[in-house]
Protein backbone atom coordinates (compact mmCIF):
# COMPACT_ATOMS: atom_id res chain seq x y z
CA UNK A 1 0.00 0.00 0.00
CA UNK A 2 1.51 3.59 -0.92
CA UNK A 3 2.21 5.88 2.05
CA UNK A 4 2.94 9.73 2.07
CA UNK A 5 6.50 10.78 3.72
CA UNK A 6 7.39 13.38 5.54
CA UNK A 7 9.75 15.67 3.56
CA UNK A 8 11.32 17.18 6.75
CA UNK A 9 11.68 16.52 10.40
CA UNK A 10 8.84 18.22 12.19
CA UNK A 11 5.84 18.65 14.41
CA UNK A 12 2.66 17.09 13.48
CA UNK A 13 0.81 20.85 13.95
CA UNK A 14 -2.74 19.98 11.62
CA UNK A 15 -3.90 17.09 10.13
CA UNK A 16 -5.93 18.06 7.00
CA UNK A 17 -7.23 15.08 5.72
CA UNK A 18 -9.65 11.54 7.49
CA UNK A 19 -9.48 8.18 6.83
CA UNK A 20 -12.38 7.14 3.81
CA UNK A 21 -11.19 10.41 2.27
CA UNK A 22 -10.43 10.85 -1.54
CA UNK A 23 -6.92 12.06 -1.65
CA UNK A 24 -5.95 13.64 -4.91
CA UNK A 25 -2.41 13.95 -5.93
CA UNK A 26 -1.30 17.46 -4.79
CA UNK A 27 -3.55 17.74 -1.96
CA UNK A 28 -2.35 19.13 1.14
CA UNK A 29 -2.70 16.35 3.55
CA UNK A 30 -1.44 17.79 6.92
CA UNK A 31 0.71 20.60 7.74
CA UNK A 32 4.10 20.07 9.45
CA UNK A 33 5.92 23.10 12.07
CA UNK A 34 9.69 23.28 11.52
CA UNK A 35 11.78 25.55 12.55
CA UNK A 36 9.07 27.69 13.69
CA UNK A 37 7.98 27.75 10.75
CA UNK A 38 4.28 25.83 8.68
CA UNK A 39 4.74 23.52 5.86
CA UNK A 40 1.82 21.93 3.88
CA UNK A 41 3.11 18.55 2.65
CA UNK A 42 0.96 17.05 -0.35
CA UNK A 43 0.07 13.70 -1.28
CA UNK A 44 2.64 12.35 -3.93
CA UNK A 45 -0.83 10.07 -5.22
CA UNK A 46 -4.14 9.45 -5.44
CA UNK A 47 -6.82 7.40 -3.70
CA UNK A 48 -8.46 6.96 -0.69
CA UNK A 49 -6.66 7.24 2.48
CA UNK A 50 -6.66 4.23 4.17
CA UNK A 51 -4.62 4.66 7.31
CA UNK A 52 -3.34 7.78 9.34
CA UNK A 53 -0.06 7.28 10.74
CA UNK A 54 0.74 10.19 13.18
CA UNK A 55 -1.38 12.35 15.37
CA UNK A 56 -0.92 16.40 16.16
CA UNK A 57 1.65 17.22 18.35
CA UNK A 58 3.68 14.46 17.15
CA UNK A 59 7.37 15.32 15.77
CA UNK A 60 8.34 13.07 13.14
CA UNK A 61 11.54 12.39 11.04
CA UNK A 62 12.34 12.85 7.61
CA UNK A 63 10.73 9.53 5.36
CA UNK A 64 8.39 8.59 8.28
CA UNK A 65 5.56 7.48 7.14
CA UNK A 66 2.69 9.77 7.47
CA UNK A 67 -0.64 8.19 5.80
CA UNK A 68 -1.72 5.07 3.79
CA UNK A 69 -3.59 5.57 0.38
CA UNK A 70 -4.66 3.33 -2.22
Amino acid sequence: MPHVGSPMAGIVAKIVVSVGDALEFGQTIMILESMKMEVGVESDGSGTVRAIRVQEGVPVDQGDPLIDYD
